[in-house]
């Protein structure tokens, strides 16, 4: 994996350093940081690595996406320059023309909140999986605990296209998907979109995004999923954070909580952003219950794990402390632009 690596950064830097056009630099972009790009790919395979070497995979995948990264800037940037010079020196500019504006476009804060997760997640050997938006209920429920009468089965809270499938509600179908598979230890975090039957006001919508971690493997506890989610607070909000965990329920996990991160903002004292109370609510987490890891066929008198899921949305609003989440939404390029 080192060696593919190395060649996957090498080639790059090498067709990064031999581009003579924008246009060129990116073609190699897209090549090897896209969506089917060759780093993408890498990061896919993660699953075949052993446990034990994915978080120095996943250091040595984000060492060399930051190479090229800072190798394609560098070499815009002097193209660019060049660019400018050969026309300042072609052309002749009547300056009482107006200029034309060139309208750039960039990464929505959702992607970037998104990049960040991933980017934490994987350092610590995890791999990104993903699964279908409309799913069926058997997945999307039962195999998560929660039976024929319960009330998230309700019409007013699921869309659902028929009596067996539905828009998912949640990325834990997912989870189910792989742990259907048998192939053990577990280390993943899926993202994706989900859907509930809300009304849009400040902090809902029918349609918004979840990231949820599952670990599965022999000798989990609470404790190793208290210090994920404590590392995971400290390089997402700042180093001096600090987590606090409530008792709470959910049909897939027992004991399962609620957690909440020290504000920071206030560092604690409170103030307006966390409503005088010195800390804000982010995820919900709990160990696996005993009954969905049997009926996903795993044993759990000989294995344990820990789920945890975070709305995409709400990392965003308090990252770049925005009040209102249907600002995400409605495309307005002054609000973007910021970002």
């Amino acid at each position: 994996m080192k060696d593919q690596l190395e060649k996957i950064k090498s080639e790059a830097l090498k067709q990064i350093e031999g581009s003579d056009a924008l246009e060129k630099l990116n073609d190699i972009r897209v090549a090897y940081l896209g969506k089917k790009g060759e780093l993408t790919k890498v990061l896919k395979s993660m699953k075949d690595v052993a446990p034990e070497d994915r978080p120095k995979v996943g250091q040595m995948v984000n060492e060399a996406r930051e190479a090229i990264e800072a190798k394609l800037e560098e070499t815009k940037a002097r193209l660019a320059r060049k660019a400018r010079e050969e026309q300042m020196k072609a052309e002749v500019i009547d300056v009482t023309l107006p200029a034309v504006k060139n309208h750039v476009g960039h990464s929505h804060p959702n992607t970037i909140a998104l990049e960040e997760v991933e980017r934490i997640f994987v350092g610590m050997g995890y791999e990104v999986v993903e699964g279908p938006e409309v799913e069926y209920d058997e997945y999307n429920f039962t195999k998560l605990n929660i039976p024929a009468n319960h009330p998230a089965k309700d019409e007013q809270d699921t869309f659902y296209i028929n009596k067996d499938i539905v828009l998912r509600t949640q990325t834990s179908p997912v989870q189910a998907r792989i742990m259907e598979q048998g192939k053990l230890p577990i280390r993943m975090i899926a993202p994706g979109r989900v859907f509930r039957s809300d009304e849009v006001d400040a902090t809902h919508s029918p349609s918004f995004h979840q990231v949820e971690g599952l670990v599965i493997d022999k000798h989990i506890t609470f404790a190793d999923l208290k210090g994920t989610l404590a590392q995971f607070a400290k390089e997402m909000f700042g180093e001096d954070t600090k987590v606090k965990f409530r008792p709470h329920h959910f049909p897939f996990t027992e004991p399962s909580a609620e957690v909440d991160v020290s504000c920071f903002k206030c560092g604690g004292t409170g103030c307006r952003f966390c409503k005088g109370s010195g800390w804000i609510e982010i995820l919900g987490c709990g160990m696996v219950h005993p009954h969905v890891l049997e009926m996903c066929g795993i044993d759990p008198e000989e294995y344990t794990g820990f789920a945890f899921g975070v709305g995409l949305e709400r990392i965003a609003l308090l990252k770049y402390e925005i009040d209102d989440m249907r600002l995400l939404y409605e495309n307005d390029i002054r609000f973007l632009k910021q970002f």
